[in-house]
């Protein structure tokens, strides 16, 4: 393995609302992450770029590695145990990593949250990082499958809730299950 992928904090400051950018850097820094692993080799990764690229064009949301399990041949009813390698993988070496949590499927939907921050509901959608609880907009909280939209998700809450009140909440990430994660996907989005 390699270096540990770096923080998303690390990265130069950007226009809030750029989503283009940020589903970027989640490719990038999970492509990245990926190599650190030796998972896949560069064909795999090349294929699995130019899908999700494709999926961004078409404003279709797949996640990267969902993506890869298919590139590499993951039968459909295999999927979530293929991805769990993979997130497991990549985990390792991202730091800090998200927890991984299982019961993030059975939260409640912020639906509140969300009309209130259209902009984070948009995000969210892109990143398939739904926003799993928001107590007022003091201790927010996200998820994702993959661990590094996960923390994205969780610097741009951060940061959309500081622009528009001044106030830093509390914002965790974690990682889900496949299961958890496909089911929220759907509520959340209507995917």
């Amino acid at each position: 393995m390699s270096s540990p992928v770096q923080a998303m904090h690390e990265h130069p400051v950007r226009k809030p609302g750029d989503i283009g950018d940020l589903l970027r850097i989640c490719l990038d820094q999970t492509i990245q992450a990926i190599q650190a692993t030796g998972i896949a080799t560069d064909t795999d990764i090349a294929r699995t770029r130019v899908a999700y690229e494709r999926s961004v064009a078409k404003d279709e949301p797949q996640d990267v590695l969902e993506l890869l399990a298919r590139v590499q041949g993951a039968e459909e009813e295999h999927v979530g145990s293929e991805v769990a390698r993979i997130t497991h993988a990549v985990s390792s070496v991202i730091h800090p990593s998200p927890p991984l949590i299982p019961f993030a499927g059975k939260l409640i939907a912020p639906s509140a949250f969300y009309e209130s921050f259209d902009h984070i509901h948009k995000v969210a959608r892109a990143l398939l990082a739904p926003v799993l609880y928001a107590e007022d907009t003091d201790s927010i909280g996200t998820g994702a499958l993959n661990p590094v939209a996960a923390r994205i998700m969780a610097d741009e809450i951060l940061g959309t809730v500081d622009r528009r009140f001044g106030i830093k909440p509390f914002v965790t990430s974690v990682r889900m299950d496949y299961e958890s994660w496909a089911f929220l996907t759907r509520k959340h989005f209507a995917l």
